[in-house]
């Protein structure tokens, strides 16, 4: 797999006002990506955040070409690693020796999963978490074997699209104002009745899944850098437009999707005047 190194962001305020409440975090990290059937790629940003996963589930309220791109770890101690499966992207996010895993690809590529752990120097006993932005089948698909494969892991996904998901193990609830790991989850439905979103707040990251498309996902609009949910497999398309919204009040740096390329410097600009046009 090639490794990219990815820039890094510079300290700012990051204040995201959404669902329970408002809250700011000074930015320390590095720098910052729904259904379609393009390639992805990877990329590392940081935060800094207390863990909740990992060690206590009740304690967090919370055909393909594969290449992995891991990027810089910053100051605060967090990375962010996309796996590219070709047609979809999972991520790999790592501070210390704990490992989340952002979604599972589709069935068969948890090897391609347990290569981007090696590439941080880690494995699956390092995997204190799993967490699946929606319930579709490009997202899921390889969850048995990375949850067999991460014995210790917990499961994570949003409550609506849970009874949809096959898991070895119980899968717990989350939503806003909960945290995984030190990230805040994000309601974001539409796409799927249960979608969720991955906020990294210091590094100011996040990771959409489906929310939204990046460029080169073959979706409307999202060739200039961003598009909004793929109407053919979005449930919803006037929910997903809110939840564009919802994302578009936050301040971020870098979007993770889990089609298409990522946007690095300025993502939250791009979303926000996207949002505008809703």
């Amino acid at each position: 797999m090639n490794i990219v190194n990815m820039h890094r962001v510079t300290r700012r305020a990051f204040v995201t006002e959404f669902g329970r409440g408002v809250f700011a975090i000074a930015i320390l990290g590095t720098g910052i990506t729904a259904c379609t059937t393009s390639s992805g790629g990877s990329s590392t940003s940081s935060q800094d955040a207390t863990p909740t996963s990992g060690t206590d589930p009740t304690s967090t309220t919370s055909e393909e070409t594969t290449t992995s791109e891991a990027g810089s770890e910053a100051a605060s101690g967090i990375s962010v690693t996309r796996v590219n499966l070709g047609n979809v992207s999972a991520y790999v996010l790592v501070r210390g020796a704990e490992a989340v895993i952002v979604d599972t690809g589709n069935p068969g590529n948890e090897g391609d999963i347990e290569a981007g752990l090696s590439e941080v120097g880690l494995g699956w006993n390092n995997v204190g978490s799993v967490i699946l932005t929606h319930r579709h089948p490009d997202h899921i698909g390889s969850l048995g074997p990375v949850m067999d494969n991460a014995s210790q892991a917990f499961g994570y996904a949003g409550e609506a699209d849970i009874p949809s998901i096959g898991s070895p193990r119980p899968l717990t609830p989350v939503g806003d104002g909960d945290t995984v790991f030190g990230l805040s989850i994000v309601e974001t439905p539409g796409h799927t009745p249960g979608s969720i979103s991955v906020v990294d707040p210091l590094a100011g990251v996040v990771i959409v899944g489906d929310a939204m498309n990046g460029a080169g996902s073959g979706v409307a609009g999202s060739d200039g850098g961003v598009g909004g949910a793929n109407p053919q497999f979005t449930s919803d398309m006037a929910q997903a437009a809110e939840s564009i919204k919802k994302l578009a009040a936050l301040s971020f740096d870098s979007m993770y999707f889990g089609h298409g390329d990522p946007l690095e410097g300025n993502a939250s600009q791009m979303v926000a005047e996207l949002a505008a046009t809703l």
